[in-house]
């Protein structure tokens, strides 16, 4: 086995060492076996092209066009050219799967299911590093700075799994970059000659050491890498414990009893990205038959766990969508409600696996894969369901409690009051102090809450500002308090801190606001309307919203101070006879605004049919749709040599006509293609000899015999009867002996110049003279026009002068 062979092996079980820290992040690990075949022939593809030998940028060149058509086979076959070659539908494609998968990492909590659009970015993260670490290590043989590409998979990997058996991970890692080293540095010494161990001098065991024994440089670098690993292993155990890292991710306990665990990741690692969007995309659409819709808020997920480091959902058992939600916790009987009906259809590019509802939710109608979560009632996507496209309907209810009722609801129960009012021990004193000292004339827990959302909102002068450094630890909550700038995340976490601290049970729930009424009778929340708020409980009426965000949604009418006793107007009862299904579209009178009556708007909503929302974005897509298309280039660059001369070949053999100039021009293209293809194959043309001596010359420097070297002076014959002779004939068989003639001089080559006489085929230069003729002509020309419009207006002055 060659140097480069070995190290190209190395390379190869390097990167596959270093993507196994991947494994614990999805589930089923199935994905590792593809990946490796994909990769084996990645790297093939490279062994093959340095082999033929192939300059360096083309031989990354081919591996990257490599990948791109597997990757396309794999996941874009039916939007493909010839389910191969990726067109701008498989662009497109590509791109709907990148947003999506990077939708799904942000919401799955860790092992994610290995859906399609997962795979793609697993398989296309490692086959990224494979051709980086192949590039550095083997094409320009430099294995050192080949850790870096490796040391970035891991790391990702790592940050991201916190697994038990992280050590494993690493171990693997750090061997297989050993492996690329040694295999290496013995590539190199092999290049100054044999390398002897001591041939005659004693082992350990008193016996003679022979000379195929480990060099001491081998032994020495073999040592170093062992004790370097006993150190990366043993030095971190002794170190502090580090944090989670940068997403954040919990892990759930996976399926079991009950109907299995889940958990979630912070669902607001995109939020103050998706507030600062310059294009505000749709998210959903939606109809109701509320008559307010200031209070629907979409509510995906409730954050219920505070660590010190940031609000997490906690692990919670899951179960079968029941087909009445349970009665929500808390709410008594005496509270005024109204049912609400809703009909929501989700756009096709968002994707995620916690489903918006109206809270609290009494009954989804929904097709798919979902389950439901109790303590937050929410529902989730099982097994790679999302909301992508999807339309259901909801039941809900529209909770209206009074003033009085908030004021005097009794204690809430022990066990909730321990869970929801924890607070780790080190959150600053300043939240607990500061929210005794907002709240210090109430006499409740509902006017403790209603002066702390009031001090955030209006009173202790809080400023609404996206462009703040986000966050929602003790740190975040302590700069928010002092410099008193935030967004929803800040003013949200840091209420239902201080709530806690005031043993009034609290959590942050994460979703959307209203959205905006259009004029079709339909409401449109967009990425800007996402949202975080707090959700306080008390006795008798549950968990209940307040708004203590400035300039952002709505404040409840529960909690101003023009609140009478017996609420607002409720919404309007649904019709008793609508069926118990989803709807298409609610009614057009239930489902308008008031303020949409007084622009006519909602005539048309009674004859629509869905509510599919518009995207009108343009996409995270387009930068791949970009790259890919300057590598379809590259590579219809790479190939037009080839392409020529395959044109130019069938062209040649193909002349048609029955005329005698006819029969000549088949005489003259057929001897042009065996001149070409002897100069593809390593004979270049010599135009100054005949005919006659050119086919003596392809002969002899060919190593042709037999029919082929016959069929070579056969078409001498025929090309000098063309140019000498009077009639010239009608040869036959030319066609034949054409291709006679090169099977005969690709056989007397080796494997590389074959390859280059398909790939790159000496003869194709023509095409380059050709261009350079056209090139002079037209400048000819252009030289001969000027000079004509130059004598032109010569002659034109005189004229003038004489006039």
């Amino acid at each position: 086995m060659s140097g480069r062979t070995r190290l190209a092996l190395c390379a190869y079980a390097a990167t596959m060492l270093a993507a196994c820290a991947l494994l614990p992040l999805v589930q089923p690990v199935t994905w590792i076996i593809q990946t490796a075949l994909l990769l084996a022939v990645q790297s093939g593809v490279g062994a093959l092209a340095r082999r033929v030998p192939l300059a360096r940028p083309l031989t990354v060149a081919a591996q990257a066009v490599t990948a791109l058509l597997m990757l396309t086979l794999v996941f874009a076959r039916g939007q493909a050219l010839g389910g191969i070659v990726p067109g701008p539908e498989a662009v497109e494609h590509f791109g709907a799967m990148l947003r999506a998968g990077a939708d799904d990492i942000g919401q799955y909590s860790i092992p994610a299911p290995t859906t399609a659009n997962i795979r793609l970015m697993l398989l296309g993260g490692v086959l990224l590093i494979g051709l980086l670490v192949d590039t550095l290590a083997v094409t320009f043989r430099s294995a050192a700075p080949a850790g870096l590409p490796l040391l970035a998979l891991y790391s990702v990997a790592a940050g991201i799994a916190q697994s038990s058996a992280a050590w494993l991970w690493f171990v693997l890692a750090a061997a297989g970059y050993l492996l690329l080293l040694l295999a290496e540095s013995r590539e190199r010494l092999s290049q100054w000659g044999r390398v002897f161990g001591s041939a005659h001098g004693p082992g350990t065991d008193g016996s003679a050491r022979g000379a195929g024994s480990p060099s001491a440089p081998v032994r020495a670098g073999r040592r170093i890498g062992v004790v370097a690993l006993g150190f990366a292993l043993v030095v971190p155990a002794a170190l502090p414990a580090m944090d989670t890292g940068l997403l954040g991710a919990g892990r759930g306990a996976g399926p079991g009893g009950g109907g299995g665990t889940i958990s979630a990741v912070n669902p607001l690692v995109s939020l103050q990205n998706s507030l600062t969007q310059s294009d505000d995309r749709e998210v959903m659409r939606y109809r109701t038959n509320a008559v307010d819709t200031d209070g629907m808020y979409l509510r995906i997920v409730s954050l219920d766990r505070f660590d010190g480091t940031a609000w997490k959902s906690s692990e919670r058992r899951i179960q079968d969508v029941p087909k009445e939600l349970p009665t929500p916790d808390g709410l008594g009987s005496d509270v005024a409600t109204t049912e609400v009906r809703t009909n929501i259809s989700a756009a096709g590019w968002y994707a995620q696996n916690w489903l918006p509802l109206p809270y609290p939710a009494t009954k989804v109608d929904i097709k798919g894969r979902w389950r439901f979560e109790p303590a937050g009632r929410t529902l989730v996507g099982d097994r790679g369901q999302t909301t992508r496209g999807v339309q259901y309907g909801v039941d809900s209810l529209a909770v209206r409690p009074t003033a009085a009722q908030l004021a005097s609801a009794p204690p809430p129960p022990d066990a909730l009051l321990r869970e929801y009012t924890e607070v780790p021990g080190s959150l600053p004193d300043v939240v607990k102090s500061t929210a005794e000292q907002v709240t210090k004339g109430a006499s409740n827990d509902y006017q403790r809450a209603v002066e702390l959302q009031d001090w955030f909102a209006s009173d202790g002068g809080f400023t609404y500002d996206t462009q703040v450094q986000s966050g929602t630890g003790i740190d975040a909550i302590a700069r928010f308090l002092k410099e008193k700038q935030g967004f929803c995340v800040h003013f949200a976490f840091t209420m239902a801190a201080m709530a806690r601290t005031l043993h009034i049970p609290a959590r942050v729930a994460v979703g959307f606001t209203p959205g905006t009424a259009q004029p079709d009778g339909t409401m449109s929340v967009g990425l800007r309307d996402a949202h975080a708020w707090p959700e306080l409980y008390f006795e008798g009426v549950g968990w209940t919203r307040f708004e203590p965000t400035p300039t952002r949604g709505s404040v409840p009418s529960y909690t101003q101070a023009d609140h009478s006793s017996d609420g607002p107007a409720t919404p309007a009862q649904p019709d008793s006879t609508s069926s118990a299904g989803p709807e298409a579209t609610p009614s057009a009178t239930a489902s308008c605004p008031p303020q949409l009556h007084k622009v006519s708007g909602c005539g048309a909503a009674a004859q629509g049919g869905g509510v599919p929302p518009v995207d009108r974005g343009t996409g995270h897509g387009t930068a791949l749709g970009v790259g890919v298309a300057v590598l379809i280039v590259v590579l219809l660059l790479l190939l037009l040599p080839l392409l020529w001369r395959t044109r130019a070949r069938a062209r040649r053999l193909g002349s048609g006509g029955r005329t005698p100039a006819d029969a000549a021009e088949r005489t003259l293209s057929a001897w042009r293609e065996i001149t070409d293809s002897a100069w593809d194959f390593g004979i270049q043309p010599d135009d100054s000899l005949t005919p006659r001596k050119s086919a003596e010359r392809i002969v002899r420097a060919g190593g042709l015999a037999g029919p082929a070297a016959d069929a070579v002076h056969r078409a001498a014959h025929a090309v000098e009867r063309v140019l000498y002779a009077p009639s010239a004939g009608e040869p036959g068989g030319l066609t034949d002996d054409v291709l006679l003639i090169r099977a005969a001089l690709r056989a007397g080559v080796g494997r590389g110049a074959r390859v280059r006489a398909v790939l790159a085929p000496r003869s194709s230069v023509r095409v380059a003279w050709e261009v350079s003729r056209r090139r002079e002509r037209a400048a000819d020309r252009w030289r001969r026009r000027r000079a004509g419009l130059d004598r032109w207006a010569a002659n034109l002055r005189p004229s003038r002068q004489r006039g």
